[in-house]
């Protein structure tokens, strides 16, 4: 568990300084260039979604259960005798087109 105590830890200080930039941007107000703050906290806030990919990347994943595959009724009626019917355009399976031979 050291790597989820470091990543804990991490998390904690990233979090401190997001916390920090946005008292800075409260107090600084005008006195700090507006990109410059922009640019902070755009920077900051990567940082805290970065650090999160992370832990979710390397601390296990609770397990999900297995689904059931959904299962296809099939009717015990019998199907529709038209479907085979000598149509004279139907391949025979596996006897290729009728009316024609093997080389």
């Amino acid at each position: 568990m050291a790597l989820h105590n470091e990543l804990t830890a991490v998390q904690r200080c990233v979090d401190e300084l997001v916390r920090t930039v946005g008292r800075l941007e409260q107090q600084a107000g005008d006195q700090v260039a507006g990109v410059d703050v922009r640019r902070v906290r755009t920077d900051t806030d990567r940082l805290s979604e970065s650090v999160a990919l992370l832990r979710a990347s390397a601390l296990p994943q609770p397990r999900e259960e297995p689904r059931a595959p959904d299962l296809v009724t099939i009717p015990d009626a019998p199907y529709d005798s038209s479907l085979w019917s000598s149509a004279g355009d139907l391949d025979d399976e596996g006897l290729g087109a009728s009316g024609r031979h093997a080389p």
